[in-house]
């Protein structure tokens, strides 16, 4: 069996056509692909403005940048890449780590509590994680009820939804952010992307995303100013056209992600100490398929597995490790704080393949091999 990867870009002929135009384009850089990728995220997730950057970390970057001040208190997820709590480092502001619900999402609930607790706190940074959209209306309660600010990391997310309100949209946030890494719903290579419904919001991101620059009718045609101290985060026009290509068939890769994960979940229900992260939703995007296993029933080890299955070319991952458990955090003094699910969570889940070309052949494969190996 070919290696099969937990994530993979899925690309076509046509996608590589339209790159191909680009690079015979005026335009290679910030050109008219860039308004049209944004225009085309707007509609599609309902949001009215958008903003493209180079990365998810970009995103996630200037999006503090805009919404948070010096020492402000910010109230995240341990379950998470790096990116989402280093954005909130990176402007000089503080991660408070909330632990997570059952379902690998941060604990809205435990969120409002610390808010009574302490007035400091500015933010909630709320990653949709797998996939699967936090709880809309706890959101919007507690953005109206304690007035601060809210940014919904939908990088697993691209085309989930919750409640008839789509990943993105930023009806219950003030900022949404995605990411196009290979491995996610749609790719641009690298790329990112930053939806929000404040035209001041949107009108400070175009200028830090471009050096801290703006240039307005009243300046001579070589003019330009630098009032804030902003960085170069453009998305190329290349980038751009794979990304258009690719959005117009997020709805398609998602009925792929849909069936592989409701099959999984089929394999799965009738086993003993194995269960999928959440029951099957097509209201969730399934970047990620997290099977949860509880190892003190079986006699292999989470690591045993996880090598074994590497060595059956199946290339399983683990998301996440604990964020504030990370040397660089516990230097800083965090990894003492009580997150009792976040730390069973953690021993017990892998992340399966799952990406739209994965074969029948290939799914069949992996549930067989990791049935094996537990119930040898």
């Amino acid at each position: 069996m070919n290696i099969i990867n937990y994530g993979k870009q899925t690309i076509f002929k046509d996608d590589i056509s339209v790159v191909e135009e680009v690079l015979k384009s005026d335009f290679l850089t910030t050109g008219p692909k860039v308004k049209e990728f944004e225009s085309a995220l707007c509609k599609y997730t309902g949001a009215k403005y958008c903003v493209a950057v180079s990365n998810g970390t970009a995103a996630l970057h200037l999006s503090s940048m805009v919404l948070l001040n010096k020492n402000d208190k910010v109230l995240t997820t341990p379950n998470s890449f790096l990116a989402t709590s280093n954005s909130i480092l990176y402007v000089d502001a503080k991660p408070v780590f909330i632990d997570i619900k059952e379902d690998g999402n941060i604990d809205l609930d435990l969120c409002e509590k610390r808010l009574k607790e302490d007035s400091s706190i500015k933010a909630i940074y709320a990653v949709h994680f797998s996939g699967n959209s936090v709880n809309q209306k706890k959101l919007e309660y507690l953005k109206k009820t304690y007035n601060i600010k809210i940014l919904e990391d939908c990088a697993h997310s691209l085309g989930a939804s919750l409640d008839n309100i789509k990943a993105g949209s930023c009806k219950n946030s003030d900022i949404s952010i995605f990411s196009f890494h290979p491995v996610k719903n749609i790719t641009t290579g690298e790329g990112g992307a930053i939806t929000t419904n404040s035209k001041e919001i949107y009108e400070k991101l175009l200028s830090l995303r471009n050096h801290g620059m703006i240039k307005t009718d009243s300046m001579k045609p070589w003019e330009y100013e630098m009032r804030d101290l902003g960085l170069n985060y453009r998305l190329t026009d290349i980038q751009c056209a794979l990304g258009i290509s690719q959005l117009k068939k997020l709805d398609g890769f998602l009925e792929k992600r849909w069936a592989i994960a409701k099959k999984y979940d089929e394999n799965f229900e009738a086993l003993e100490n194995i269960k999928p992260l959440y029951p099957f939703t097509k209201e969730s995007a399934y970047h990620l398929y997290v099977i949860r296993i509880d190892f003190k029933n079986f006699s292999i080890s989470k690591e045993e597995l996880f090598n074994k299955l590497m060595d059956k070319n199946i290339k399983v991952q683990l998301h996440y490790m604990p964020i504030n458990k990370q040397v660089f955090y516990k230097n800083l003094g965090y990894g003492e704080e009580f997150t009792p699910l976040m730390d069973r969570y953690y021993e017990e889940v892998l992340s399966l393949p799952i990406f739209p070309s994965l074969s029948e052949e290939e799914q069949n494969y992996v549930i067989q091999s990791l049935k094996g190996l537990l119930y040898a």
